[in-house]
């Protein structure tokens, strides 16, 4: 019986067709009531890229992966516990950073912030990876 649920898995090669990868990985994994996401960035799930040279833009595509997966896992934003946002310019903050605190207003978590010289792909200003629970007797939407 396995001890975590692996959620949208998927292989590199048909997730990067422009580099030699082949890697198994997924975008979510849920393990007891912790759920670990995978850092988003602003591209939906078909792999179109939202934003193109716009961080606030990007921020709020990841966000949106962010919700979704941590709906899929059986948990919600509420239940966000630490966040690890990375930039490619520090002239990007402000702009990510207030579309962040949009989707996480009053939840409060911890917080991590990166500028970084890049990340996996050159079009790609802004990535966020979350932890969050869910906690005990939690039922998702219908708890609401």
């Amino acid at each position: 019986m396995p001890t975590h649920t692996r959620i949208r898995m998927f292989n590199t090669k048909e997730t990067y067709p422009n580099q030699a990868l082949d890697n198994d990985l997924c975008q979510a994994v849920r393990a007891g009531n912790t759920v670990y996401v995978r850092g988003q960035v602003g591209t939906d799930f078909d792999g179109n890229l939202v934003g193109l040279g716009e961080p606030g833009v990007q921020a709020a595509q990841a966000m949106k992966n962010v919700k979704q997966l941590l709906e899929e896992a059986g948990s919600d934003l509420s239940h966000i516990v630490k966040t690890t946002t990375y930039i490619t310019d520090p002239r990007f903050r402000e702009p990510v950073y207030l579309e962040v605190g949009k989707w996480l207003k009053g939840v409060f978590p911890i917080s991590t912030g990166l500028v970084v010289s890049a990340l996996a792909q050159p079009q790609w200003l802004m990535e966020i990876d979350v932890i969050a629970v869910i906690p005990d007797g939690w039922h998702g939407k219908e708890a609401l």
